[in-house]
């Protein structure tokens, strides 16, 4: 180093002492032999380098310009795309008791939050008038029938007149289909379970009035529920019956997984959506009916896709591209790589067009590209140069 100062000192002194072509002669001359210096240099940079980077990777890694990047193997593989829509629990044995009758309720039997079983009595009304008429009714066809049959009897000998007979049958009959009615009205005035299941709510007291289709009481089966959801008819033809189905419950938070039950075949007129019933399992934990769920359901599946990282895809005016990483004569570098795009879901999109199985996608370090910048290739936290060695 101290013979190129000395060298470089003379080349000055000559400058500053000498003048006309000797001057510019002698200026040639260093600096011919400076650049035969200087190639000898380089020459042993690289030597020395290439001895250092044997026993430390990491310092050539340093003192290069190169981006340091990861890249991803482009292959085809299984791409899902779902939906989250809003749903709700509902149970077909979730129902209004109501009198079919107009009466006064004398007693009420449950109270809410009470189990009880189909058929078992809840309420019933004031009977007094229903079962006098039965008592009169009962009373008046017993004589009915005693009168029926001594006019069958006497007509059988010809005594009397077929009116006679005839009359006699027909008012013991028409008191019989009387009775009947009249018991039926009495079991009319008891109010009974249709189900069995849970008194939800007790809606009408002892001494009011009940009149027919007036709510009572209200009970439901809570072991009886599924789940139903309104889905635009954007959807139709993306699900079928027995698609598997994702079930968040936020109250609980708690998930499973169940399957489609039906598919409505009518849109509604006025959401312009139809209906997907989802069977529920049996549950470990309480769910109650009219309770919101959100669903995550499959719209779209391709099994041979081209799949990236959302956040590697970039947009400029030609459209939404990726960087590749391809070989330029002894060189690596970025490329970039326009395609068009697809679906994307949980951070991953289809790529549809642009991309080829087995090419490179640069991925850790792709913000500090740009088009033909040199790269250095980065595998199992080796450089390329040494990517064999680490793939050992």
């Amino acid at each position: 180093m101290t013979k190129y100062i000395y060298l470089l000192a003379i080349v000055i002194l000559a400058s500053a002492c000498g003048g006309g072509e000797s001057d510019l002669d002698a200026k040639k001359e260093s600096l011919s032999e400076l650049k035969s210096q200087s190639v000898e240099l380089q020459a042993q940079i690289k030597a020395l380098e290439k001895e250092i980077a044997e026993s430390d990777p990491s310092f050539l890694e340093a003192t290069n310009n190169s981006v340091l990047v990861t890249a991803i193997t482009v292959k085809p593989e299984a791409f899902l795309h779902k939906i989250e829509i809003r749903g709700g629990v509902e149970s077909r044995t979730n129902v209004t008791v109501s009198a079919k009758v107009p009466g006064e309720i004398k007693t009420v039997y449950v109270k809410e939050g009470q189990r009880v079983k189909a058929g078992q009595a809840l309420m019933v009304l004031d009977d007094e008038v229903t079962r006098n008429n039965i008592a009169e009714l009962e009373t008046a066809l017993e004589l009915a029938i005693i009168v029926a049959e001594k006019q069958a009897n006497l007509w059988e000998k010809n005594i009397g007149t077929e009116i006679q007979y005839l009359q006699a049958k027909n008012n013991k009959e028409s008191l019989e289909r009387k009775l009947t009615t009249a018991k039926s009205q009495l079991r009319q005035n008891r109010i009974e379970a249709p189900f069995s299941g849970t008194i939800d709510a007790v809606i009408a007291k002892k001494g009011e009035m009940a009149q027919p289709g007036m709510p009572l009481l209200r009970i439901v089966n809570p072991d009886d529920v599924h789940v139903n959801a309104d889905v635009s008819e954007r959807y139709i033809g993306k699900f079928k019956k027995a698609d598997p189905v994702e079930i968040y419950f936020p109250s609980q938070d708690k998930k499973l997984t169940s399957i489609i039950k039906s598919v409505g075949q009518v849109v509604n007129s006025q959401n312009r959506t139809f209906e997907l019933e989802i069977y529920l399992p049996t549950l470990d934990f309480a769910v109650k009916p009219n309770q919101v769920v959100v669903l995550n359901l499959k719209d779209y599946q391709n099994d041979e896709a081209y799949i990236l990282p959302t956040k590697l895809i970039q947009k400029d005016q030609m459209g939404s591209y990726v960087y590749e990483i391809v070989k330029n004569g002894d060189n690596t570098v970025a490329k970039k790589l326009h395609v068009e795009t697809g679906l994307s879901f949980n951070n991953e999109t289809e790529i549809l067009k642009g991309v080829k199985k087995d090419q490179k996608i640069a991925f850790k370090g792709y913000r500090e590209l740009s088009e033909g910048a040199m790269v250095k290739l980065l595998i199992e936290g080796a450089t390329e140069t040494n990517a064999n060695t680490a793939a050992k």
